[in-house]
């Protein structure tokens, strides 16, 4: 008798609009919060580094958008020389063709030191040719149509020229870079679904303890959409606290490799540094996080009731 008393109480303060709690739990002490903060941390992780990804590909493909290299192997140094001044003078009079640069034999040389070292010679003792490289910048993009005009037009003055697009050789590494960037939206995907997961069983959870409350208020004349608020404004607290610190807990991955990565100094790496609207997105996850947790949350509520009565 008690307990039905008891009952009644806590089912009339509701049903007056009190700020009472059908989920008697304490604010970051069960496992919920904890639970959305690390999935909170996990999806912000996958999203920087599908941003990052994303930002290393955009910056590279409008680098070497137009670009084209033109190569001179002739193994003899003089006859190597004279033909890449003579390509040098055939490109500079081609139509098309904005920018035109050799690049010095001292790039050259140190951009192979890492791998061959200096001094390298072959085995008949002479030096290691190494080709003369034109820069080739066009005023579109680098179509085999052009590839080829350029091509004809070098072969009278230089027929040891090879002329390659900068696009083609890097295709397979912006295709590998895609499929990590599916995969990181892939794992966003998966995260959403495991955080709605968790937040739905937590709902059936408190419901099934809460019952014999949930009867009574429905004697009382409180609705579904009043029992349901009470569990959605749970779980909003519950997942807006989880989600700022799994939010704290991602910036402070995100911004340690962030450091390792700068440390390399290379290039392509240094392009996939994260920008404003990066972060705006990356603030967004705890947010959404929130937003969905509570419309699963009401969404599994509305549901059991109308099966509950």
């Amino acid at each position: 008798m008690r307990r039905s008393l008891h009952g009644i109480s806590r089912g009339r303060r509701l049903f007056a609009g009190a700020e009472a709690e059908l989920v008697p739990q304490a604010r970051l002490s069960g496992p919920m919060p904890w639970v959305i903060a690390i999935m909170v941390a996990l999806t912000a992780i996958a999203l920087a580094a599908g941003l990052a990804l994303g930002n290393v590909v955009t910056a590279a493909t409008a680098e070497i958008e137009g670009g084209v290299t033109v190569q001179i192997i002739e193994p003899r140094a003089e006859v190597r020389q004279a033909e890449a001044e003579r390509a040098m003078k055939a490109l500079e009079a081609t139509r098309g063709i904005p920018s035109v640069r050799l690049v010095p034999q001292s790039d050259l040389d140190a951009l192979i030191e890492p791998w061959l070292g200096t001094g390298i010679e072959s085995a008949t003792g002479s030096a290691i040719p190494v080709p003369a490289l034109i820069d080739v910048r066009l005023d579109g993009a680098a179509t085999p149509q052009r590839i080829a005009t350029i091509q004809r037009a070098l072969a009278p003055v230089a027929p040891s020229a090879r002329v390659d697009a900068q696009a083609g050789w890097l295709r397979p590494v912006f295709d590998a870079i895609a499929s990590l960037q599916w995969l990181a939206i892939a794992l966003v995907v998966l995260l959403a679904a495991a955080l709605s997961s968790a937040v739905l069983l937590a709902a059936r959870s408190a419901l099934g303890v809460n019952r014999d409350t949930i009867e009574i208020v429905h004697l009382l004349g409180g609705t579904d959409s009043q029992i349901a608020r009470v569990f959605q404004r749970s779980i909003g607290v519950d997942a807006a606290g989880g989600g700022a610190v799994g939010l704290a807990l991602a910036l402070v991955v995100i911004l340690s490799l962030g450091r390792q990565f700068s440390g390399l100094g290379a290039g392509m790496v240094d392009s996939g540094a994260l920008i404003w609207t990066d972060w705006l997105l990356l603030a967004a996850v705890p947010i959404l996080a929130t937003l969905l947790a509570m419309l699963t949350a009401r969404l599994t509520v509305m549901h059991a009731l109308r099966k509950m009565l």
